[in-house]
């Protein structure tokens, strides 16, 4: 483009906006500086109005005038889990909205990387923090909390005073999942585990245990194989699965990666499924739709999940509400599909390993 004609094209104004959607310029600022504070009719007609006439608010006076960097920083564990990008989509549509851009921090389940964005929250280059890590990011003797900024625990609980929890019923879907198991006729089990010390898998074998003892199981039934949140952690568990004797019929895995991992494993080695052993995974990633069989599994409310820990921490951020005011656990989903059915052998003791 020439400077000339760089120099000809109309800088759109609030002003333009305003008349366009028939307002005053003071409404037009409100709806972009405060959205919270006005009617949703008039949110839509302005907001249209901005999209129809390519407005773009000015972000460096903004600042000034709120002395706030209208930046979020989300720390996640993995971002090439689903889970987390799907969080972060209904994080990055919810504070869209309100105008704020976000910092992805990835950990990458590496601890040694917390100390950058501990740094980012002491120096207060963000207004805010989301955390997925379920424990507070630290850096030698300060943590992030020392940076005096909001924080919301997102996906994996942190009970901490002052930091409010937006999570799922973790613990009330793996009990449910015991009580479907049993009523298909399953009576000895297995528990691919997710990562440990992560209070999500805290959570999820606690309710699994419950689950036993409540439809009258004891824990010799169960056989619990541990590693991290991967497909490889489910892999390794169908490995030992394929050398055992009397095999569990019906198998519970801490996400849907370990199952899908599982089941591929056990299938290459003629092992059916659900006829031979039943499989249910948790968080239902949009993969889980296209396995083959396709897989029962608890489906997590992500993008969900995602807004509403957004909108809690926008809420502390403009100080309209207190951290002990706000803590929200999320239903999820069982989704009957493929991967599960009856038992086909009344004696479990009579499934022997298979000659290959």
């Amino acid at each position: 483009m020439s400077r000339k004609r760089w120099r000809s094209v109309k800088e759109i104004r609030i002003a333009d906006v305003a008349r366009l959607a028939g307002v005053s310029t003071a409404t037009v600022s409100r709806v972009l500086s405060d959205p919270d504070k006005v009617r949703q009719k008039t949110h839509d007609v302005v907001m249209e109005a901005v999209r129809r006439s390519g407005y773009t608010p000015n972000s460096t006076a903004q600042k000034l005038r709120t002395r706030r960097t209208m930046n979020v920083l989300v720390v996640a564990p993995r971002l090439t889990n689903p889970v987390f990008a799907e969080i972060l989509r209904g994080v990055d549509d919810e504070l869209t909205q309100s105008g704020y851009g976000i910092i992805i921090g990835n950990l990458d389940n590496r601890r040694e990387r917390e100390a950058r964005y501990v740094d980012l929250a002491l120096s207060r280059q963000v207004d805010g923090v989301l955390l997925l890590t379920g424990y507070i990011p630290e850096k030698g003797q300060r943590s992030m909390r020392d940076s005096g900024l909001p924080i919301v625990a997102m996906c994996a609980a942190i009970h901490e005073e002052g930091i409010p929890n937006v999570v799922v019923q973790d613990r009330e879907a793996t009990r449910h999942a015991v009580e479907y198991l049993a009523r298909l006729g399953h009576r000895r089990f297995g528990y691919v585990s997710g990562t440990l010390g992560s209070i999500i898998e805290v959570e999820r074998f606690a309710g699994f245990r419950e689950g036993i003892a409540a439809a009258g199981f004891s824990q010799d039934d169960v056989v619990r194989w541990e590693g991290p949140f991967v497909f490889s952690t489910g892999v390794a568990a169908a490995e030992d699965f394929l050398k055992m004797k009397e095999r569990p019929t019906g198998i519970f895995a801490a996400c849907d990666e370990s199952a899908i991992g599982f089941i591929k494993r056990v299938r290459a080695e003629r092992v059916r499924v659900p006829q031979d052993v039943s499989v249910i995974g948790f968080d239902g990633i949009e993969f889980a739709d296209y396995t083959e069989p396709t897989l029962t599994t608890f489906r997590q409310p992500l993008h969900e999940l995602g807004r509403v820990g957004a909108d809690v921490l926008s809420r502390l951020i403009r100080n309209e509400m207190k951290p002990e005011d706000w803590s929200v656990r999320l239903p999820l989903t069982l989704l009957e599909r493929d991967t599960t059915g009856p038992v086909l052998h009344k004696d479990y003791k009579s499934l022997r390993r298979s000659a290959v």
